[in-house]
């Protein structure tokens, strides 16, 4: 790879913090920044969604290039996850303190420049080194998009925004390896970090023009101690819990992390309860569709966020598929996506985010415990049906899910809100996964035996069917009115929104 990183790191910067196009002063027409920043934020966050995802099927080829090993290259992988855990708690603050356009473009380049890193890597901790810069451009743009998002597109037409939003988490982890693959069979492993360049920039260049600079007029002073115990608690807890079942490391080190990071996180809770303005606030989640959102759809991602982990597993593994055949099938999920996102704004507006969310949460877990038929005895057309349906339900739900978390956020108050978010998303993924890998393990272990095949997958679906039902009984308690007001189901007068979350957190 001869490759002037210097000049593209340049490059990336000219365009990120100081190139304008010429009519980027003008304000274009709300309709058209309506319509294309939906876009804009979700090629970005499809960006890093996949890229989290993308090595996966890599590692082997990259560690062989770079003079290491796959079991050493995971180190690349548990760093991404540190750097989300430290940065994703101070990207609300930092948004209301420079701007929401300014470091939304300057995620996009530290993650370009990180992806950049990546490609030119010849050495392990190089490599460590450039994905754990990724992961900070991560960590901003994820929060940091959806804070964009709901400042230009307005609470009234949030639903299909967050319906396209949605995609890239559904798509990117399934797209990831299948597209890994591909590129390492086919062209090179460096691409598959290269590819992000041409997006990034494009990226850059249209959030100049459509995306609004939107600050706070007034914020808040920085909450290092609590951005410091935020990070080690998330941190421990995500990166701990990742590590289960991987034997990567001793059991005895990774029980350390999370013990570290349960008491990070207890230290921080006290902390944020004598603080005016925490890092991470909690206080939001006294609004019942903030608690739905983090409570409910912690426990509903515990369970399903492990199936991008197990389904590739049973697929190469008890199926003796290749990664990039078993991505193609994992690509029936986004089918059933797709077909979903012109359907969810009439369900919601016809049964409303509580009935929704309630029922649809059964409907999901029923679906996933089907996956434990999944042997080499059935025909494909009955996995990739079920795929296609699954991919269909849990749509809606993760939609239902990201928009119902705002429905009683005022402006003031957003920043905080898409942190919050964000950091139970992020935690919620690692623990699916740890659980997902937790249960093939005692699976194996109640066998007695090492060699896996698909019917040690068979409990582990079962037991995330199991966990992702349970939301049910927290969704159930949501007031029947919730979010009536993005549903479009109840026309009247209602509080300024500013009024209204006061009262309410009061």
């Amino acid at each position: 790879m001869q490759v002037s990183g210097s000049r593209i790191v340049a490059l990336v910067f000219f365009f990120a913090n100081v190139y304008e196009l010429p009519n980027a002063a003008s304000s274009p027409p709300l309709m058209s920044r309506e319509r294309l920043v939906p876009l804009i934020v979700a090629v970005a966050l499809f960006m890093e969604n996949m890229d989290s995802t993308v090595i996966a099927t890599s590692l082997p080829a990259i560690a062989a290039d770079i003079g290491s090993s796959p079991l050493e290259l995971k180190l690349a992988i548990t760093s991404y996850l540190l750097a989300l855990a430290i940065f994703i708690p101070a990207s609300g603050w930092m948004a209301d303190r420079f701007g929401a356009r300014t470091i939304f473009r300057t995620a996009i380049a530290v993650f370009m420049i990180g992806s950049i890193g990546c490609a030119l890597s010849h050495s392990l901790w190089h490599f460590v080194i450039a994905r754990f810069l990724q992961g900070v451009g991560g960590a901003m743009m994820s929060p940091v998009g959806r804070l964009v998002l709901i400042r230009t597109v307005g609470k009234h037409k949030l639903i299909g925004a967050m319906a396209l939003l949605t995609m890239p988490a559904l798509v990117g982890p399934m797209l990831g390896p299948a597209l890994g693959g591909f590129i390492t069979t086919y062209a090179s492993w460096h691409w598959i970090f290269l590819i992000n360049i041409p997006i990034g920039l494009a990226g850059i260049v249209l959030a100049s023009i459509f995306i609004a600079d939107v600050r706070a007029e007034t914020p808040d002073p920085f909450d290092g101690r609590g951005a410091v115990l935020a990070g080690l608690g998330i941190g421990g807890l995500a990166f701990g819990g990742s590590l289960l079942g991987l034997n990567f490391l001793p059991p005895g080190a990774v029980a350390a992390l999370i013990a570290g990071g349960a008491i990070a996180t207890y230290a921080y809770v006290r902390h944020a309860r004598r603080t005016p303005a925490p890092v991470l606030d909690l206080a939001l989640l006294k609004l019942p569709t903030m608690r739905a959102a983090i409570v409910g759809g912690f426990i509903f991602r515990s369970g399903i966020g492990a199936i991008p982990f197990l389904l590739p597993l049973l697929l190469q593994l008890g199926f003796n598929l290749t990664a990039f055949q078993s991505g193609l099938i994992t690509l029936s999920n986004v089918v059933g996506a797709m077909g979903m996102k012109t359907v969810i704004p009439i369900i919601l507006r016809r049964f409303g985010f509580r009935r929704a969310l309630t029922f649809n949460a059964l409907i999901c877990a029923a679906v996933v415990a089907t996956y434990a038929t999944f042997t080499p005895a059935v025909s494909f057309a009955w996995i990739i049906g079920m795929l296609v349906v699954g991919g269909f339900f849990r749509s809606l739900e993760f939609t239902s899910l990201n928009t119902i978390a705002y429905a009683d956020i005022d402006n003031r108050h957003m920043s905080r809100a898409t942190s919050l978010v964000a950091v139970a998303q992020q935690v919620s993924i690692s623990v699916g996964v740890a659980i997902g890998a937790l249960a093939v393990d005692l699976t194996l272990w109640a066998r007695g035996r090492t060699t896996i095949t698909a019917a040690d997958f068979q409990p582990a679906f079962i037991a995330i069917a199991v966990i992702s039902a349970c939301a049910f009984f927290v969704f159930a308690r949501m007031p029947v009115d919730a979010g009536a007001e993005l549903a479009r189901r109840t026309p009247g007068p209602n509080p300024g929104p500013t009024e209204a979350t006061d009262q309410k957190l009061s």
